[in-house]
């Protein structure tokens, strides 16, 4: 069975901010998912998660197949679509980081990000920083990228628990993110895409606020994906987040009858 993916999102200021530095975008044609949360500067987070979400996009429609050299670290045994991924997600950060030099009002500015590449029944995944995908298949939800936070660093080398790190106040400190250095290394990997599928891509303004449980009961029950990232928001507000909240949900799909014999149709 072959498939495609469906998507819908949502972004919300939240309840403290006065703006909203969080950004996502993406493009199901293409199967590239973009999500990003800025910060730093004089109100530039804004800025730098923009520019990176478009900078992601722009290369995967300019070139889908992912064959254009990995700008910095080479990544053995990734797929194509992950390298690509790396490849994009390096060009954004200078991106970033041109920005910052032009003009001195965004100095500082940087922005983390979560991206997905979907093609037909596989997927890939990059992420810098803590906004977080998670894998929702069947009664079950799988975190599959871990913090680049400074409580998840200590939580790596035994100093302390996940739970002493859940109660911490220094939860939104990051150790690696776009627009810091001149390079940035995103953490990637590859997964089977099943039918039914869920995927759930936030910022942490999501998921500081609402349990992974929590999470999957809001998706399971939800009748589509629209009124699923409404009432995720809804539960991050209500559980009193002080940050911008934005969801991104993938689902994979069979893909339909005229999708399948537009393909026959090129290929012919």
């Amino acid at each position: 069975m072959t498939l495609s993916a469906k998507a819908a999102a949502k972004t919300d200021i939240g309840l403290v901010r006065r703006n909203n530095e969080d950004h996502f975008g993406y493009d199901v044609r293409h199967g590239i998912f973009v999500l990003c949360d800025g910060m730093g500067g004089q109100a530039a987070g804004e800025v730098a998660s923009q520019i990176a979400v478009e900078t992601v996009l722009g290369y995967f429609r300019q070139s889908r197949n992912g064959k254009s050299p990995v700008v910095g670290k080479g990544f053995e045994g990734m797929s194509a679509r992950a390298a690509a991924l790396a490849n994009a997600i390096q060009m954004a950060n200078v991106a970033i980081q041109e920005s910052a030099a032009s003009d001195a009002r965004r100095s500082g500015m940087g922005s983390t990000i979560v991206a997905v590449s979907v093609e037909g029944n596989f997927f890939s995944i990059a992420h810098v920083g803590d906004s977080r995908i998670y894998l929702v298949r069947g009664s079950n939800i799988q975190q599959l990228t871990t913090d680049h936070s400074l409580m998840m660093e200590q939580v790596r080398r035994g100093l302390i628990t996940e739970e002493q790190a859940e109660q911490s106040g220094m939860q939104s400190v990051i150790v690696r993110a776009l627009g810091s250095e001149d390079s940035v290394e995103p953490d990637l990997a590859d997964h089977e895409f099943l039918r039914g599928d869920i995927l759930l891509v936030c910022s942490d303004g999501l998921s500081r606020f609402v349990r992974d449980e929590a999470m999957l009961e809001i998706v399971s029950r939800s009748r589509n994906l629209e009124s699923a990232c409404t009432e995720l928001i809804e539960a991050a507000r209500a559980g009193a987040s002080d940050d911008n909240i934005t969801c991104l949900l993938i689902q994979a799909v069979e893909q339909p009858w005229h999708e399948r014999l537009f393909r026959r149709v090129q290929r012919s």
